[in-house]
């Protein structure tokens, strides 16, 4: 966490060292707008919400299954033997079990949906990182910021801004 705090020093740093340099080539693109203007981008997305609507459907019906079963037994438990109060008890464990599994399947990391954006998403980000690199070797870049996410830049003049390039050099835009 301590190598965070230096992130933001170390971006400030790198632009006045860009700065300073006046042979140093550069320019900022926004990835995010990019992905928003391609088609097939917003089709994977879409997809990707459903997928992850239907899966989130179904970790809903079966957690409410398992609060009624919870329900049942706090209900029943005065009149059960220990021996059913143990059976009742092991099988809220193994359903509760399955659902987490199920989360974790569909959810979790390298899950169903994480594989599913892979798929779908992967490779129109490849065709923008080609895009992008065409740009670089075409215009003699040294650096191609991405400004969409987790970069902190202060100020960014438009006239850097490459993204309308990108979804050229893609077909999006003429």
């Amino acid at each position: 966490m301590k190598c965070n705090k230096w992130i933001p020093f170390l971006t400030i740093a790198l632009f006045f060292g860009l700065q300073s340099n006046a042979q140093t080539k550069y320019a900022v693109i926004n990835t995010k707008y990019i992905l928003e203007k391609i088609p097939e981008y917003k089709e994977a997305d879409k997809k990707l919400k459903e997928l992850g609507d239907q899966w989130q459907m179904e970790i809903d019906n079966k957690q409410m299954v398992l609060d009624k079963m919870y329900k049942n037994y706090e209900a029943e438990q005065f009149m059960l033997s220990e021996e059913l109060k143990k059976k009742r008890e092991d099988e809220l464990f193994i359903k509760e079990k399955e659902l987490r599994d199920l989360q974790k399947k569909r959810f979790g990391y390298e899950g169903d949906l994480f594989k599913e954006r892979q798929k779908l998403v992967k490779p129109i980000q490849d065709k923008v990182y080609n895009a992008v690199q065409k740009i670089a070797a075409a215009r003699a870049y040294d650096f191609i910021l991405d400004k969409s996410e987790g970069i902190t830049i202060i100020f960014a003049d438009p006239k850097l801004d490459k993204s309308d390039d990108v979804l050229r050099q893609l077909g999006v835009i003429n």
